[in-house]
């Protein structure tokens, strides 16, 4: 019986959500990173879009991880706000299907939909106590 409490305790769509929403975070730091030497390196550069959107993308890994932390504790509140990154994520993608590389576009939305579709199935919704 301790195995089945630990499997509706711990659901591996929950698990899988939690780890998607953290690489999400990896990669915004990653970005950021990149942001950084780009502000660092460019010669002509309108410094103040360039610091604020350094500084955006950096607030953006922050409130990841802070919601990616929640949702893994298994705090109901956390739902939401992970579904509202998730609605971000799909919006940067339709974006990079329009301007970007489409591949990227692709990629994005096919994980914010993911991503989201694993935090609201049964199993994610049981065990953060929602149903």
């Amino acid at each position: 019986m301790t195995g089945e409490k630990s499997v509706v305790d711990n659901p591996s769509t929950l698990v899988w959500a939690v780890r998607l929403l953290y690489l999400e975070c990896a990669a915004l730091a990653g970005l950021t990173i990149y942001l950084i030497v780009l502000d660092l390196t460019s010669s002509s550069v309108n410094v103040g879009m360039a610091v604020a959107l350094t500084v955006f993308t950096a607030l953006g890994v922050a409130a990841v991880f802070f919601v990616a932390r929640a949702l893994g504790r298994r705090q109901r509140g956390a739902r939401g706000p992970a579904i509202v990154v998730q609605l971000f994520t799909i919006a940067a993608g339709g974006f990079l299907l329009q301007v970007g590389p489409s591949w990227l576009g692709l990629v994005l939305m096919a994980l914010g939909l993911v991503v989201g579709l694993l935090i609201v199935l049964p199993a994610s919704t049981r065990a953060l106590g929602i149903d």
